[in-house]
Order: C-alpha cells, then structure tokens, then sequence
C-alpha cells in the first residue's frame, strides 16, 4: 500500500476532486497536493524515506513544468522504482501516450480526466497483489 499520494496539477479543483476520492477511501492522511510541478519534484526530492512507496496522480499539461519534464527529471534523478505514477490528463493524444511509454519505470497508467473513483479503486487493488 502507498504511504504517500502526489496529487500534481495545476487546477486545484482537479486536486481537490482527486483527494475527495482519497477521503472517501480512508486514505486522506496520505495526501500531498501540488498546483507547482516544481514544489512536488522537490518535496520528494529531499523525503526523509526516499524508498517510501508513493503515488504521484500527475497532469501532462501544466505551465510552469510539464508532465513529461517532471518525468524527465525522475530519470536523471534516478528516482526509486517505489514512486509510481498515473498520469491523469484531458490529453487524448496518442503522441502523449507514445511518450509515456518512454517513462514506463514508473507510468502505470495513462487515464483521460476525470479520474473517477472505481477506476482508482480498481488500480489500488490491483497494484496491492
């Protein structure tokens, strides 16, 4: 089971919608929101448990540093493998899908917004067997 969530997108309300889905989980304590890709990247950054398994729910399309470049840096970085991410998008785009697949070390899943909560209940149950 995940000790941390990432949720990372700049709308707020996609944040808050998604740590709702949390709440309803009984899993509120575990969540961190970003709207600044840079602030999260750097929150796990300096962790205390860098091997701490955490999901990070993270948005393809964001101004200040995209999706992909937030992955960029989690392989330069040598990120541990326990950080595993679900890109949730309004991309439908198969140039996206294509580049996610190049970060498949740690991209899951690639969901098209909203997230909804089965589909997360789906993932969770999946990734504890």
């Amino acid at each position: 089971m995940y000790k941390e969530i990432y949720l990372v997108d700049d709308e707020d309300l996609v944040n808050t919608v998604n740590a709702i889905h949390f709440r309803r989980m009984g899993m509120e304590d575990r969540v961190k929101s970003f709207t600044n890709p840079e602030l999260a990247l750097d929150d796990l950054r300096f962790r205390d448990n860098p091997q701490t398994k955490t999901l990070i729910l993270l948005d393809i399309n964001m101004p200040e540093m995209s999706g992909f470049e937030f992955l960029e840096f989690m392989m330069l970085e040598d990120f541990p493998v326990t950080n595993e991410v679900l890109l949730v998008t309004s991309s439908e785009s198969d140039a996206d899908k294509e580049e996610a697949k190049k970060y498949e070390k740690y991209v899951k899943e690639f969901i098209t917004k909203p997230l909804r909560i089965e589909h997360l209940e789906d993932y969770l149950q999946s990734a504890n067997k």
